[in-house]
């Protein structure tokens, strides 16, 4: 998932640009110029709407590739949920040190041996 990264820099970039940006709206209202600033802050405002719709523009294709996967696993994690039920009747996932994971149920289930004495597993 090599936007993810990209995703990552993109971030820092707007937190370094608005702690950049910062002093700007730090001035106090006692500016003899308050005309500028009203103008630079409207120029900053036209500049953050631009840097998101770029970013929105640069990021679609990545949100039409999880939207299409969303798509083609929703029926295999019906089919899951089905399968598991409420997961509030299974404890924590623990793994343990040969790197198995395991996720043990609260209650047991009751499994019923057939007929020739075996359990299905």
């Amino acid at each position: 998932m090599p936007y993810i990264c990209g995703m990552k820099q993109i971030a820092a970039f707007i937190i370094a640009a608005f702690l950049a940006l910062s002093p700007v709206f730090a001035q106090t209202a006692n500016s003899e110029d308050k005309g500028d600033l009203g103008e630079g802050l409207n120029l900053m405002e036209e500049g953050a709407k631009l840097l998101l719709r770029g970013l929105m523009n640069e990021m679609e294709p990545a949100l039409n590739d999880l939207q299409g996967l969303a798509e083609q696993m929703g029926p295999a994690f019906e089919d899951l949920q089905g399968m598991i039920g409420d997961f509030t009747n299974y404890h924590a996932p623990e793994v343990l040190p040969n790197g198995d994971i395991i996720i043990r149920r609260k209650t047991p289930l009751q499994i019923e041996p057939k007929e020739n004495g075996e359990i299905e597993l």
